[in-house]
């Protein structure tokens, strides 16, 4: 390994393992896995074999701004994680922390619409069509609290001598 060899690499907001190849490194940002992350080194034209650590601060300003502009040129439709966006219409790829937004809107969306799907995210319920009635029963019952004691400090022995008494 080379001086200029970085072992952390910063991408997209996050420590990377610049041990890694290329797109094993980019597959561990969130909205970009494997076949992804090979089709983008592919179109901007970087080797597969390299280690994240030896790419240039160019080749990974590169990589950034390919994935920034959510528009991903030369990958198929069909790659791209939010199709026909309900906003603008487009084909975009979402990474990290827009694809969280993205999907939370979408969801307070369908509340707010009360659309079938709306509806079982607000009760909690499975949304694609799954069996409800003997599984994912866990997490979500709330747990029974204890009631206080309200009673004063002497109370206890108080009630018991009333009770030995009314036994005589």
């Amino acid at each position: 390994m080379s001086e200029s060899f970085k072992y952390i690499v910063r991408l997209f907001g996050q420590d990377v393992d610049g041990t890694m190849k290329v797109p094993y490194a980019l597959a561990m940002v969130k909205g970009i896995g494997y076949n992804t992350a090979r089709a983008i080194v592919r179109q901007l034209g970087i080797d597969k074999d390299r280690r994240l650590g030896e790419l240039s601060d160019s080749e990974l300003k590169k990589i950034e701004e390919a994935l920034s502009d959510k528009t991903i040129k030369g990958l198929p439709t069909w790659m791209l994680n939010r199709r026909k966006d309900y906003e603008s219409g487009l084909d975009l790829h979402l990474v990290t922390s827009e694809l969280i937004f993205y999907a939370r809107n979408d969801i307070e969306r369908e509340k707010k619409i009360k659309s079938w799907r709306g509806v079982r995210h607000s009760l909690g319920l499975k949304v694609r069509g799954q069996r409800t009635r003997t599984t994912g029963r866990t997490g979500t019952t709330v747990g029974v609290k204890r009631a206080k004691a309200a009673q004063p400090a002497g109370g206890g022995q108080a009630q018991s001598s009333q009770s030995s008494q009314a036994k005589k």
